[in-house]
């Protein structure tokens, strides 16, 4: 059975860090481009960074440039958000999720729709 669980999410002051992980089951880690999507009520589905399937890598969107890194350990089928300097903007459900390879996802910034697995998402509360 085909699962991602995300978990490390929760409520942190402004210019905290938290460190999201992804844990993966019934596929295998090499074939997936993953990618971090977060979503606020009321607005689409954003994503904010993707690492490729096994040559790890990384796409950030402006919002996450510098502030957020993403690593992946395929062996643990397992793939890290850290987010440090949050911001109350920050503030969503976070999902990660997975693309065939095939489709490039990272590299051609892919919207949700070209996502095959998603996780049920972590909550993360930023406080000014």
């Amino acid at each position: 059975q085909v699962q991602l669980v995300e978990s490390g999410g929760g409520l942190v002051q402004s210019g905290g860090s938290l460190r999201l992980s992804c844990e993966v089951s019934g596929f295998s880690l090499d074939y997936y481009d993953i990618g971090w999507f977060r979503q606020v009520p009321g607005k689409e589905r954003e994503g904010i960074v993707c690492i490729t399937d096994t040559d790890d890598r990384t796409y950030y969107t402006n919002s996450a440039k510098g502030r957020f890194t993403v690593s992946r350990e395929n062996v643990a089928n397992r793939v890290d958000l850290q987010m440090d300097s949050l911001e109350p903007e920050d503030t969503a459900v976070y999902y990660c999720a997975a693309s065939l390879r095939q489709l490039r996802s990272c590299f051609r910034a892919g919207g949700p729709s070209e996502y095959k697995y998603w996780g049920q998402g972590t909550q993360v509360t930023v406080s000014s």
